[in-house]
């Protein structure tokens, strides 16, 4: 069975687009009293809504309209209707708590089987699943997606790694789905079990936090897998599936006829120039719960022009490289995560884990240590040299002084859900900036 739209002509997309985009704010306003309320204040209704462009017209939603209106937020359906919920973490709050219908749930079932399809699984794979079940998206839409495409789902979750190697062995896994965290820690406990030999993976789809081209070469090399596959989603959407990268691996192709996707400057609110880096702002097309209109998604990437060689008819965004939100500011520079990475991953040497601590001083000068992992075949000796590299690079290309910490490969927390890579002392609790 064929999942993906092979005959998607850019004028029939944006037709596709269009009459979505029309219904979703109509229903909306229909049936939203908290869309409603956003749209009186801006001055807009649905008929407004005439073209394309007319979308920045529209108010954006974010994840404090969400948490305002807990715990059923932007709900346009009735109560009867609604067959299941999802909810984020609530690590900054309270949790976000999104609403389904059954047409809701059938629909990310069929996305999401289109991301397998991508991956190019057919029904004789066997596909283990890592991510968290419960009230969080990921489990449920794996598994959900894997049935609705026809192979065999192992749902595991987050178990041990002594219950996924065992698994992994005796069900003969082809396909593993999990965070980067996770497939790292998974990779280096098969290395040392000397368990290459015994399993059939073949792929591995990572979702839910942004990876390292550093992190990503260690999976695949200790794993032995073909193909490594990003996918991307969020609670506030469906869940995980609303794209993938294909084969080529050269951006993300998203379901462009279930969602509107636009990239924004985040501080000025205004859209940015074709592949320019900015954040993800998305809309619904067919969401009957709880639509989502103009959504900041504070998540950073860039739409990728042109088509992609693997001739599918869906655009392009490129691998998310951070979070707006996820900004601290040292010594008066902005400064995002992904930036740090992105050195480290280009100074041989070094591992794909790396640490950012942020401390005071008496004298009202902040000092930023970096605590990275040698890579695998390095040692002590060349401590100095690397680390005065790696400031050097920091220097030159994130424009601040930093001190670096060289530290045994392995030696910092492997999970298997996300790491958290930025502690801030400043404040004296040591939490994430």
């Amino acid at each position: 069975m064929r999942f993906i739209p092979q005959e998607l002509p850019p004028e029939k997309l944006q037709h596709l687009q269009l009459e979505g985009l029309k219904w979703t704010v109509a229903h909306a306003c229909d049936n939203s009293p908290a869309y409603r309320r956003k749209f009186d204040a801006a001055g807009v209704a649905h008929k407004d809504i005439r073209c394309l462009a007319d979308i920045v017209h529209l108010p954006f939603t974010d994840k404090e309209d969400l948490q305002a209106e807990y715990p059923f937020p932007l709900r346009a359906v009735p109560f009867e209707e609604i067959t299941r919920i999802h909810a984020s973490s609530g690590t900054t709050g309270k949790r976000k708590v999104l609403c389904y219908t059954q047409r809701d749930v059938d629909v990310w079932a069929e996305l999401f089987a289109r991301c397998y399809e991508l991956a190019g699984l057919t029904r004789a794979d066997r596909v283990q699943i890592a991510v968290g079940y419960g009230l969080w998206t990921a489990g449920a839409g794996f598994q959900a997606g894997c049935e609705r495409f026809g192979a065999m789902a192992i749902p595991l979750g987050p178990a041990n790694a002594e219950m996924h190697c065992e698994m992994l062995v005796d069900m003969g896994a082809t396909v593993f789905c999990s965070t980067a965290s996770m497939a790292l820690l998974m990779a280096e406990e098969i290395h040392k079990r000397n368990l290459g030999g015994r399993i059939r993976l073949q792929k591995i789809i990572l979702g839910a936090e942004r990876h390292s081209d550093a992190m990503r070469a260690r999976i695949k090399a200790l794993m032995g897998v073909e193909h490594i596959f990003d996918i991307y989603g969020l609670t506030e959407l469906y869940g995980p599936g609303s794209g993938l990268d294909c084969r080529c691996h050269s951006g993300i192709h998203y379901w462009a006829d279930h969602f509107i996707f636009e990239i924004i400057d985040p501080a000025t609110l205004q859209p940015v120039p074709a592949g320019t880096q900015g954040e993800l702002v998305v809309t619904t097309l067919r969401k009957e719960a709880s639509p989502l209109i103009r959504y900041r998604t504070h998540d950073l990437t860039r739409l990728i022009e042109g088509p992609c060689a693997c001739g599918i008819p869906f655009p392009r965004h490129d691998r998310i490289m951070g979070r707006s939100d996820d900004m601290f500011i040292y010594r008066a520079v902005n400064i995002y995560p992904s930036q740090i990475d992105h050195v480290l991953s280009q100074v041989a040497g070094t591992g794909s884990e790396f640490q950012i601590h942020l401390m005071g001083r008496e004298n009202g000068r902040d000092r930023m240590v970096i605590k990275v992992e040698r890579g695998q075949d390095a040692g002590p000796a060349d401590d100095r040299q690397l680390a005065e590299r790696i400031a050097t690079e920091v220097r030159r290309k994130v424009l601040v002084r930093s001190d670096v910490e060289l530290v045994a490969h392995g030696s910092l927390p492997r999970t298997q859900r996300k790491s958290r890579r930025v502690f801030d002392h400043r404040n004296g609790d040591g939490g994430s900036a």
